[in-house]
């Protein structure tokens, strides 16, 4: 078996690649509006009530029509999933290696009809959405490896007289609640770990991204993955969401999203239910409120092309976005000033034109977005953005940087999940440090600076779960980043890590002593 090497972007600077792209999502387009099942035990499932994937460049264009379960579903779900269990955890971890192997094989052989899917559903660049589906391709190949790693004889220390061995089994049924916003990806990620480790799962896709889901589906059974396996549920959160969580028979449960979403599971995961015989295993990667440090003795262009990369790539819309840039007082005029100057040059428009940014996810976000930007306008000055884009159908907000920030103000402690930059001034690096640490969370971050012993004291003092430095704080790559925070940014996992898999497995240790003949 070849090693992992990640997968190679699309260069969407060649024609014949841009127009593939183009012709894919023309066809993608001609297939809006069509219904999908749920998938139970390999059956397709209709129910009364539907819920409609949206694009949101187009509001009134109606991605897909999808079905919304409620708790008879989600029971049905649940006890497919507990009886595959009984035959997919005695399949060899290479089988089920292979399992993924091949559905990275398919991703890629439909990968700028998946693009198409991912740019009309969620409002994706090219590049954006081709990233997404590689690092979705990323996860299959490493974790497959990874399986296949676990699997093989663990070391231990030999005493005499005794044959001891350990070796991992798989925990047994998991609810996996991915996000929309890396919605192949993260969703890929989170499903085939479960899968390849031998678990069997209740996947239930984010209501603003479930085509994504569907696509997984249907690529994990196009390449033979037993029904049962994975149990596909568009469904509602309230109900059939919390009893999936609170369900007995859940071992496990994998999710992606907000701090206050990620703490509720937390807590409804953490009561014992009746006939539950187990302490349920979460595993949370939660929000951010990154900073982007800009030293004194920093390259300014180099740190304003990685701090606008970082907050507004995919509108902002990222766990791992720059909310925060803290910089030095020594170089904080002239930066704002490159920095005002570079937003300036960002085009907006709709993401099947390839516009460098697009709509955010739905209405509600929008909203959401917009009131903290009037929050923003009290709590310092307003020199880029601030408004809805006029004269563009979606849910489209102008590139947003407020400057003068206190850093204990709500823009600077709270997650927006949006194109808005709060520029908050340090006396120092000393009290850029402390600025950078002082929120509840600890993703991201990245500074700049040509000071090495500056970059190793960040390294020591700067509590994220990934740092970088002089470089974008955005797009980790698997098996390069394992990715995953510290405090309310979640559990301390490390998707594509090579420990991540553990958190899908438990430790079985044999011993036997020997009989003198």
């Amino acid at each position: 078996m070849k090693p992992f090497a990640n997968q190679t972007y699309l260069d969407f600077s060649d024609p014949k690649v841009l127009q593939r792209q183009k012709q894919a999502i023309e066809r993608v387009r001609a297939q809006f509006g069509k219904e999908y099942p749920n998938i139970i035990n390999g059956k397709e499932v209709y129910t009364e009530r539907k819920t409609k994937s949206i694009n949101p460049a187009h509001p009134d264009e109606v991605v897909g029509i999808f079905q919304k379960s409620g708790k008879e579903d989600a029971e049905r779900a649940i006890q497919a999933a507990v009886e595959a269990f009984e035959f997919w955890k005695k399949v060899p971890a290479r089988t089920r290696a292979n399992y993924l192997f091949k559905a990275a094989a398919e991703l890629r052989r439909r990968r700028y009809e998946i693009n198409a899917w991912m740019i009309s559903e969620v409002g994706k660049n090219y590049l954006e959405a081709d990233a997404d589906t590689c690092e979705a391709i990323d996860f299959l190949e490493f974790y497959g490896r990874e399986a296949i790693r676990y699997a093989q004889k663990q070391p231990l220390t030999k005493i005499k007289g005794e044959k001891n061995e350990y070796f991992y089994i798989p925990l047994g049924v998991g609810l996996i609640i991915p996000p929309w916003n890396f919605p192949l990806a993260i969703l890929t990620g989170m499903t085939s770990a479960a899968i390849v480790t031998g678990n069997t799962v209740v996947l239930k896709p984010s209501s603003d991204s479930p085509m994504m889901g569907w696509i997984l589906y249907e690529t994990f059974k196009k390449v033979g993955l037993p029904d049962g396996v994975l149990n596909y549920l568009v469904a509602s959160g309230a109900e059939a969401g919390d009893y999936l969580v609170t369900h007995p028979k859940t071992r496990f449960i994998s999710f992606t999203g907000s701090m206050e979403v990620g703490l509720r599971i937390n807590e409804l995961a953490a009561k014992v239910s009746p006939g539950q015989i187990w302490i349920k295993r979460v595993i949370a990667e939660m929000g951010g409120k990154d900073a982007i440090i800009v030293d004194s003795e920093a390259d300014l262009d180099e740190a304003v092309k990685g701090v606008v990369v970082s907050a507004f790539g995919f509108q902002g819309q990222k766990c791992s976005a720059c909310s925060r840039a803290i910089v030095d007082k020594k170089v904080y005029d002239v930066f704002v000033e490159k920095l005002k100057a570079e937003v300036e040059k960002i085009q907006i428009g709709d993401p099947k034109d390839n516009y460098q940014m697009g709509p955010v996810i739905n209405a509600s976000a929008e909203k959401s977005i917009l009131s903290y930007i009037e929050i923003g306008k009290k709590e310092g000055k307003l020199i880029h953005g601030g408004n809805k884009v006029a004269g563009l159908d979606g849910y489209y907000i102008e590139p947003t940087v407020i400057i003068d920030v206190d850093s204990k103000a709500r823009i600077a402690q709270e997650e927006i999940f949006g194109p808005v930059l709060a520029v908050i001034k340090a006396e120092d690096f000393d009290h850029a440090l402390q600025i950078a640490n002082d929120t509840i969370y600890g993703l991201t971050g990245s500074v700049y600076s040509n000071n090495r012993e500056k970059l190793m004291r960040a390294r020591d003092e700067f509590h994220v779960g990934n740092l970088y430095f002089n470089r974008k704080c955005t797009g980790a790559l698997v098996d390069v980043h394992p990715f995953g925070g510290f405090n309310m940014s979640g559990t301390d996992s490390k998707a594509g890590g090579r420990d991540y898999l553990l958190l899908f497995l438990q430790g079985k240790s044999v011993s036997e002593k020997i009989l003198k003949k």
